[in-house]
């Protein structure tokens, strides 16, 4: 049996790290509230990823970037910049962008919905070590979601060519990036304790 905080009657601050005997409600060291588990976690994991999904889906309907010269106007979703950046024989670039904008996302709301799904079962957790590490890996790499946001700044702040082309973003811009905000969110409102909690129902069978 794994010795935990909790079996020792501890609570740790998730602040300043400090232990405190359990029961203990604010922390003496740094003042934050302490909690031996966040029994609101799953209902802000849940919000946030349910906000996430809905904004993503206008981010690949809606055109991310708008570009005008004096004779067209062209509209460009994700897929259509992945597309035409391929076109023009741009293939890596297309594929980080594709990576970043498409599979990425799509594999965040799979495994945060996953992980959600397993703590909320109830169940003991037989790999609770690859859980812990998934939580992990996906609170570090949704940041580099943004990259597609951050071409589109990028693109539209050099490409300004006054009324020869002009390089804005579109609509899904904005839908894009709010989407990569709450799923940040919701991964970093994931209570990992909750993973470790299952872990010990599967060490005491």
């Amino acid at each position: 049996m794994t010795l935990t905080a909790r079996r020792a009657g501890l609570v740790g601050c998730r602040t300043c790290g400090r232990a405190w005997p359990l029961g203990t409600a604010q922390c003496g060291r740094c003042g934050a509230a302490l909690q031996s588990r966040d029994a609101k976690s799953m209902q802000r994991v849940w919000a946030w990823l349910l906000a996430g999904m809905m904004f993503y889906i206008p981010a690949n309907i809606y055109p991310m970037l708008l570009t005008r010269t004096l004779v067209d106007t062209t509209e460009n979703t994700i897929v259509g910049g992945v597309i035409e950046l391929a076109k023009h024989g741009n293939v890596g670039i297309a594929l980080i962008v594709f990576v970043a904008s498409i599979v990425i996302p799509v594999l965040k709301f799979l495994a945060i919905s996953y992980l959600g799904l397993a703590v909320h079962s109830g169940r003991p957790l037989r790999r609770y070590h690859l859980h812990a590490q998934l939580l992990e890996v996906v609170d570090f790499i949704g940041r580099w979601s943004m990259i597609d946001v951050f071409v589109v700044a990028i693109t539209s702040t050099l490409v300004q060519l006054g009324f020869v082309v002009n390089v804005n973003p579109g609509p899904a811009a904005a839908a894009f990036a709010l989407s990569v905000v709450f799923t940040m969110m919701a991964a970093q409102s994931f209570d990992s304790r909750l993973i470790w909690d299952r872990m010990d129902q599967f060490r005491d069978e």
